[in-house]
């Protein structure tokens, strides 16, 4: 028989697994924008009672990827083109200060590790893994700022990106944005590699806002053809393609 000490630790282990589990299916949009979330088919789903259920949802809230409300339960949030802006407006402000702070402590060792990850997201690029390229464009960013020894405004950007990732996943898989990608975070490196701080920021900065202006650019339309689609479903011949919009 399990001692009862361990009982708290192996509930917090099934809760944390749950978590990451709806999280990441968010994330991938497995559960898009708008998707009731019902708890007991999520405990079926996923092998666990309902009490790891509940308390994942409320922290998939607090972090404002599920909305829960009395009438309609569970449902994962969606964010408004402006609330996305904002996003990322906060993600080139926040993480520009971080990559000021990293830049004259950043050893390198950090360059290393960087360039590793930046190695296996080129490759998540080009083999269109996109469950990988969301895991290393964080890995990669919090790997560059993580000199700069702020934990509290390394978790505020973590949060950014979780509240937002789903999108630029959901872009790149159906669209290519590839070499762009590759070629500013060569560039973020780059400046990082010669502690150059006055070329690395501007550089950062340029690159978040205009992953954003493209994101609403895609969001745009795609929206628009899902309201499309779902008012007039579409036709093997002569109706809508996602190639029109892409």
């Amino acid at each position: 028989m399990t001692p009862p000490a361990l009982l708290p630790f192996q509930r917090q282990t099934v809760v944390q697994l749950t978590l990451d589990a709806i999280r990441d299916r968010i994330i991938r949009g497995v559960y898009p924008e708008d998707e009731p979330l019902r708890q007991d088919a999520l405990a079926v789903e996923l092998g666990v009672s309902g009490i790891p259920i509940r308390e994942a949802l409320r922290q998939l809230e607090a972090e404002g990827l599920v909305t829960c409300s009395p009438h309609r339960g569970a449902i994962v949030s969606s964010l408004s083109l402006a609330e996305i802006e904002e996003v990322f407006a906060l993600r080139a402000m926040i993480e520009s200060e971080l990559l000021r702070l990293s830049i004259t402590r950043i050893t390198a060792e950090h360059i290393q590790r960087a360039d590793e990850i930046l190695t296996g997201y080129e490759r998540a690029l080009h083999e269109h893994n996109v469950a990988s390229w969301g895991e290393l464009n964080w890995e990669l960013h919090s790997t560059l700022y993580a000199p700069a020894d702020r934990p509290l405004t390394m978790g505020v950007a973590q949060r950014l990106h979780q509240h937002s990732d789903r999108y630029p996943r959901m872009r790149l898989a159906l669209t290519h944005g590839e070499s762009q990608a590759e070629e500013e975070h060569r560039a973020i490196l780059d400046a990082a590699r010669r502690r150059d701080g006055r070329a690395a920021r501007p550089t950062l900065r340029e690159h978040i806002i205009g992953a954003g202006e493209r994101l609403l650019t895609f969001l745009r339309a795609y929206r628009a053809l899902t309201r499309i689609v779902r008012a007039e479903p579409l036709t093997t011949s002569g109706g809508l393609s996602r190639d029109s919009w892409l």
